[in-house]
């Protein structure tokens, strides 16, 4: 195991093959946080949000294939402004009134290049594209860790409005993900 409890993808490795793994798991929700990031007025202004309702779980079998669920509120979204939070959750953006929630339909996790190579399928607006991404991967007191940051281009979710090119079409998803056993 590498220093701070980050697994090395050999680590990694030999916990799926071996088995130790193995089971049911859920996202603890009290210490996993999913972010926006961006930057607004054409470039110029960062900006951040949380999610804060976010809920998941996953499996790991005996031969360590790996597949889950994580599931965001659309409306949950916080930017620490009334007026922009109001307008994300419109039809301009998340249209959360029409579809409540986005979803990452987990396929498969493997080791890579000393980190882990997660892939699947990402729905947002009833929307359906496939997603990979690199994630660092810790373990402590039981529960594993998952951290990535996901470029995601709002335009292949229908999230088009762009009055005068003030925002920016390529956003991240930031991932903090403590999976514990069930």
């Amino acid at each position: 195991m590498a220093p701070s409890g980050q697994l090395t993808s050999p680590a990694l490795e030999a916990l799926l093959q071996d088995g130790k793994l193995a089971g049911s798991w859920t996202l603890d929700t009290a210490r996993s946080e999913v972010q926006l990031k961006t930057r607004h007025t054409w470039g110029l202004a960062p900006l951040k949000g949380v999610f804060s309702q976010v809920t998941g779980s996953g499996t790991v079998s005996a031969a360590g294939d790996v597949t889950g669920i994580v599931t965001v509120a659309a409306g949950s979204i916080d930017t620490k402004n009334k007026k922009r939070d109001q307008h994300l959750r419109s039809g301009d953006f998340f249209d959360a009134a029409s579809h409540p929630d986005f979803t990452f339909a987990v396929d498969g996790v493997r080791p890579a290049n000393g980190s882990v190579r997660v892939t699947g399928r990402l729905t947002i607006r009833d929307r359906t594209r496939p997603v990979s991404f690199d994630a660092k991967v810790s373990s402590a007191d039981g529960a594993v860790r998952l951290d990535a940051e996901v470029p995601v281009n709002r335009a292949d979710f229908g999230m088009t409005w762009n009055w005068m090119g003030i925002a920016p079409m390529n956003n991240t998803i930031i991932v903090h993900a403590v999976f514990n056993r069930q």
